[in-house]
Order: C-alpha cells, then structure tokens, then sequence
C-alpha cells in the first residue's frame, strides 16, 4: 500500500486519525445533542449546525494565510490540535439540560472550528508537498486517497463509540435508549404533544416499570441522555490527544515548507510590486462584494449570515485573483470554477449528518432482525468485515502462506459472526447515530478497489482526469439521493404531522411505524454516496495541491476549504424544508445540485485539464 510513497504520510494519516475521530463523533451526535439536550427544532438545531461547519472550514482560510505567511506549516497545525482539544472538553462539559447553558456548547463548537481551522488545510498542503518531490509527484492521487482513507478509520469507530458511551450512562440511570423520546420529552414539558399515550408506553418501556409522574420521567430522560452525549464527547477529547502525541513525536518526518528558489523569488518580489498598486483596489473589491453579496442574501433568504459566508467566498476569489500573476491566473481561474462545484457537492453531502440523521431516526424502523444487527454492533461488524476480508485474501494472494491465512479468518471470522447471529434476538434495538458509521467504513473498503481501478485504467492508458473524476463523482451522488428518494414516496411527510389546534397551538404527532422503512435504503444510499466522495473529495485534494501556485499551497488549500463552508452553510436548506416539503421533494433539491454541478464541470473540462498538464 505504501510502497513508493513517504514515510511523512503514515504521520500525516495518524494525526489525522484521531481529529477525524473527535470530528465523525460531532457529525453523528452534535445535531441530536443540540435537540435532545436544548429542545431546539430541527430548523434551530440545523442552524447551529451548519453554522458549525461553515466555521470548521472557513477558518482554515486564517490557518492558510497563517502558514503560508510564516511558513510555520507545522507549528500551525500543533497549535491547530490543541486547540480542538480544549474545544472538545467544553463539550464535554455535563450541564444540566435546558437553555441556560446553550452558550457553553456553542462556545465549544467555535473552539473546535478554529483549531480545525489551523489543523486541517494546512495538515494537507504538508501532505501535498511531500508530492511536490518529482520522486513521488506520480503517485499523489492514491497518495491523497490513502490520506482520506486514514481520515474514515478513525471516522468508523465515533458513532459506535459516542453511542455506546450515551447508552451506558442511560443504563446507569436505569434507562434504555430510544432516539425519538427527547423530542416527545420536551413536548411533553411544553404542552405540544397532541397524544400521549405513546409517550406513556415508550416511557413504560425505557424505564423498564410503569411511570406514575410522566413530567418527572421526561426531565431525567432528557438529563441522562443529553449527560451521555457530554461523555461521548469527552472521548472525542482523548482521541485528540492521541493524534497530538503521534504528530508531536513523529512529525520530523513531515518536509518543513521548501524556500523559492531565488530566481523565482526575485520573478515574484517584482510581481509583488507590480500587483503593490493593485492591494488597495483587491481589498475593497473584495469588501464591496462582501456586503453587496450580503445585502442581496438577506433579502432573498433573509438570513444576513449566509450572505456574509457567501460574500466572504466572492470578497476571497476577488482577493486572490487580484494579487495572484499573470502567470499564476490561469491556475487560480480553474481552482476558482472547482471550488464553485464543491460548494453543491458539500451541501448535498454533508446531509448525511443533518436531514439523513434525521431520517434514520424518523423513519427507519426501530429494531431489525438477527442478521441485520450484526451491522449495527461494533464486535459484529469487524467479525463480519474480518470475514470478509479473509474471503478476498483466499481469493486474491498467490502465497500459500497469505491464502492460509485467509482461509483462517474466513472461517474462524465467519463462525464468530454466525454465534454473533445466532445469540441475537428476533429483534434487536438499533441507534440513528450508527447510521455514521456505514460512509467512513465504505470509505475503508472501497479506498484500494478504486485506487486499484484507477491504477489499471493508467496502465491501459484511459484513467479520467483528475477533474473528470470530479465531474463523474457528482453524477454519482445525484443517484445517491435517487434512492433515499424512492425510499420516501410512501412516507407521512413532516409537515404532515404537525398542526395547529383549536386554540391557535402548534401540535405534533410522532411519526407512525407504518412510515418507517427498512435500513438498507439509507445504506443503500451512503454506499453510492461514499463512491461519489471517493471520487471527488481526494481527488479535489490533490487538484488543489498540484495546480496551486507555490506560494499560494496553504491559501488555496483554504480556499478549497473556504468553499466547503459555504456549502456547509447551505445545509440549512435542508433543515429548513424538512417540516415544509414532502420528504421526496427535498430529496429532489439536492439531486438537481449535484446534476447540474456535474454539467458546468464538464462544461469547463479542457480549461480544467490544461490547468493540470
């Protein structure tokens, strides 16, 4: 796997392990954190939300202009580290469950985003300058596919861990798990719930005895299960220092960013001079769009914070086209157009952990069979993943000796998964938040068939383009959607369930089994999701780290990151449909992105390639 390749990656793949960890437990929990501990809507909680990932990524564009000025790449990213960390032990922080502390948790997440900020592009334009030596330049998209890889270990594992850690101190309580009761809770304690006999018989069940005062119980359940959460996170904190120390003591292997060359910096001393004059005019050019952008936002979506996120993206392409040089523009043009497409790519994305979270509390079923739990246990999975890969090891290795290993762990792997199967029940419990776990473990799996697909169709001499890659990645995602829009079309929408009664208040039901379907769709679609990533998210990576300008590694790599924000902070579009369009119709908004995303890129293919010859 890491034949022909540095040993500054597996640092580099480590380090990222454990802040992927912490940041997969935040993708999997933080909404159903942000509801089950405040009461918050899924509008409110989708705010926050993507608030918080508008912050993770558009702060890197500081940790860019940071290391690229210094030229302290890894000081930025040590300090980037500790940060998240102190972040991660806000949210660990157990407060009592009400508004009140609100501004704790949002505290935490701002500290998280700036660390992440400092950590994350800059941890890539290292990786990408590894690259840059012509020994390895050949190797630089499996290089970042490995990377990305390293990324979902750590991501895999979260969702199991934060939902076992939420589970056990329910236990501890005396409480089992049932994801939708918080909501039922706070509705209950805010008089909104229109039938609470539901409510009554899940309370029954959770408790494990009958609940003579149901505004008692909900108080506690809502306490317990939000203080879970708050210890899940404070194992997000030990996975940072993991991650710390690995980098700590491994990073001399990681290159210290290289010096111009002196004729090249005296080209650019005479560029910077000649593009002097210009600064002034790039800066309110940029701050003119900035606040028209943000002007014409409000009105149109009348939310002045997304026009500032929007307007600080066109204020940035403004900005960097300005001072970049003739020579340069070329190169920043193409990364300009690709950033334009991650934008809806992101958006349509990073739902998985928004309106897909949502729906895999909502609307799949709440217990499954015997063979369908070994997905959702984490023993279970790895027997079965072991099992798995003894198959292919049997099939694939010429050795003797590595085919009786695979036979040894097919059959030894697969008998464990069988007693697993078998000492499971008819039906089983499952938890939303495992639904995470499926992307980062098909990232895993399929990381090395795709990048033996690629090294194949390079010997044959027809492997896509980098941002033909791209353009085929967002076709992918579009039939992602497709199916989770299926999945939808017989299903009692939200907007469905909530009306308003006779004295003027809002009131909800909660969604009947009969809506409920079966977890593969949802698989199903994280499946053909993750291959659209595959195909675009390290493959973006690597674009940006070969057709940057040397002087602009960091910057752009902010960039890239800069407008994954803004699609970040699109997510609200989902959030806020939820409780207005049937679930099919919102699907369908993100379909149309990613299409239409895919036509442009195709459209600007030549100039995209030249950029990268």
């Amino acid at each position: 796997m890491l034949k022909g390749h540095p040993k500054g990656l597996l640092v580099a793949f480590f380090s990222n392990m454990g802040e992927r960890f912490g940041f997969y437990t935040m993708m999997a929990i933080l909404v159903l954190f942000l509801q089950a501990k405040y009461g918050l809507s899924e509008q409110v909680a989708g705010g926050y939300y993507s608030w918080f990932y508008f912050g993770i990524y558009a702060l890197a564009l500081i940790g860019g202009i940071l290391a690229d000025s210094t030229r302290k790449y890894k000081t930025v990213i040590l300090f980037g580290i500790i940060i998240m960390f102190l972040g991660y032990l806000l949210m660990a922080y157990p407060t009592a469950a009400d508004g009140k502390f609100l501004w704790l948790s949002l505290t935490g997440l701002f500290t998280i985003a700036l660390g992440n900020g400092l950590f994350k592009g800059n941890l890539q334009a290292v990786v990408g300058q590894l690259y840059d030596d012509p020994k390895y330049s050949s190797v630089r998209d499996s290089a970042f596919m490995i990377f990305y890889m390293g990324i979902n270990v750590g991501a895999f594992f979260a969702p199991f861990v934060a939902t076992g850690v939420r589970n056990w101190f329910l236990g501890t309580q005396g409480f089992q798990h049932d994801g939708s009761l918080p909501a039922m809770c706070h509705a209950y304690m805010k008089g909104s719930l229109e039938d609470t006999s539901v409510f009554q018989t899940l309370a029954d069940k959770v408790s494990g005895t009958p609940v003579a005062d149901l505004g008692a119980f909900a108080q506690q359940y809502i306490d317990a299960f939000a203080k879970g959460y708050n210890y899940a996170f404070g194992i997000a904190a030990g996975a940072m220092i993991i991650s710390l120390l690995v980098y700590v003591i491994f990073n001399k292997y990681l290159p210290k960013a290289e010096k111009i060359e002196k004729s090249d910096s005296k080209a650019e001393n005479g560029n910077s001079k000649a593009n002097s004059t210009t600064s002034p005019i790039a800066l309110l050019l940029a701050a003119g769009l900035l606040i028209t952008t943000s002007v014409i936002f409000y009105f149109i979506f009348n939310d002045i914070a997304l026009g500032a996120a929007v307007g600080l993206f066109i204020g940035f392409i403004a900005w960097i086209f300005q001072i970049s040089t003739k020579e340069e523009r070329p190169r920043v043009t193409s990364l300009i157009l690709v950033f334009f497409v991650v934008i809806f790519f992101w958006m349509s994305f990073h739902q998985n952990g928004l309106t897909l979270t949502f729906f895999a509390r909502d609307y799949t079923v709440k217990t499954v069979a015997s063979f369908t739990n070994v997905f959702f246990n984490l023993e279970s999975i790895l027997a079965f993943i072991g099992t798995i890969a003894g198959f292919f090891l049997l099939l694939s290795r010429k050795k003797i000796s590595e085919k009786l290993i695979g036979a040894a762990m097919f059959i030894g792997l697969g008998a464990l998964t069988y007693y697993f199967i078998s000492t499971y029940s008819a039906q089983n419990a499952i938890a939303p938040e495992v639904f995470q776990s499926f992307n980062p473990l098909f990232i895993v799996a399929l990381t090395f068939p795709v990048m033996g697909a690629f090294a194949w169709m390079r010997s044959k001499n027809f492997e896509p383009s980098t941002p033909k890659k791209i353009g085929i990645g967002m076709i992918i995602a579009a039939v992602g959607f497709m199916v989770i829009l299926v999945a939808s079309l017989n299903v009692v929408s939200p907007h469905e369930l909530q009306f308003i009664d006779a004295d003027g208040a809002t009131k909800f039901n909660p969604v009947p089994d009969s809506s409920r379907v079966v977890p593969y769709w949802l698989i199903s679609s994280y499946l053909i999701l993750t291959i659209a990533e595959l195909f675009l998210s390290p493959m973006g990576l690597s674009f940006v780290s070969k057709v940057a300008p040397p002087r602009f590694q960091g910057l752009m790599q902010g960039g890239w990151l800069l407008a994954t924000a803004v699609g970040n902070k699109f997510l609200f579009i989902g959030s806020n449909f939820w409780g207005k369009l049937d679930l099919w119709q919102l699907w369908a908004i993100f379909i149309t992105c990613c299409l239409l995303s895919a036509i442009f890129i195709f459209s600007i293919m030549k100039r995209l390639e030249k950029a990268t010859s």
